[in-house]
This record gives C-alpha cells, sequence and structure tokens, in this order.
C-alpha cells in the first residue's frame, strides 16, 4: 500500500518551485497533483494518455475539445487522449489530482 497526504504534497510541490508534482507512477497509471494559481494560465497540451481530474480545491473553468464547463472542490473530469483541453477562468487557487492512464511519459 501507498498512501498519501495533499498537504504534504502540495508542500513538496512549492517547495520544487513546479505547477505539477507527480507522486505515484505504476504499470497502468501514474498520479500527480496539478496547481494553478487565481488569475494564472493553464499551459498544458494535449496529452497521450487518458486522464482524469478530480479537483481537491479552487474553482475555474475547464475546456475539453469544444465543450465548457465550471469545476469546483469535488468535480471529477474526464479528457480522453489526445484531445485539447485547459482550466481558464481562475478565480481561487486551483489544486487538481491528475490520474494519466497510461502512466505519463
Amino acid at each position: 500500500m501507498k498512501a498519501f497526504r495533499l498537504d504534504e504534497l502540495e508542500a513538496e510541490r512549492a517547495a520544487n518551485e513546479g505547477a505539477y508534482l507527480q507522486f505515484l507512477r505504476e504499470r497502468n497509471m501514474s498520479v500527480g497533483l496539478y496547481a494553478l494559481n487565481a488569475g494564472e494560465h493553464d499551459p498544458q497540451k494535449p496529452h497521450k494518455q487518458d486522464e482524469v481530474y478530480l479537483v481537491v480545491s479552487g474553482r475555474a473553468s475547464i475546456t475539453v475539445g469544444m465543450e465548457t464547463t465550471e469545476v469546483a472542490r469535488g468535480s471529477v473530469v474526464y479528457v480522453p487522449a489526445g484531445v485539447a483541453h485547459k482550466f481558464h477562468h481562475i478565480s481561487e487557487d486551483l489544486r487538481v489530482v491528475v490520474v494519466f492512464s497510461p502512466p505519463e511519459a
């Protein structure tokens, strides 16, 4: 078993001065914590893996392909591999757990 605490992951991510911290990598998936502050630009490009986002805090909109929805704590969004997607209109600091399958390259 592997267990993680979001507050510890956030501290590690911040200490490494990056927006993304991968904290688990297994044969069929990888998991990370993604952070964007209010008003920040999301620089993502489409990924080769399917993704699931679980918003743990914050408030924003996300566009996946041609669809847009608002997200906040508790929102879960699936993004198919190869589809353009971005968070935008980030009104509260956003923290998102990201699951990639297969693992992010």
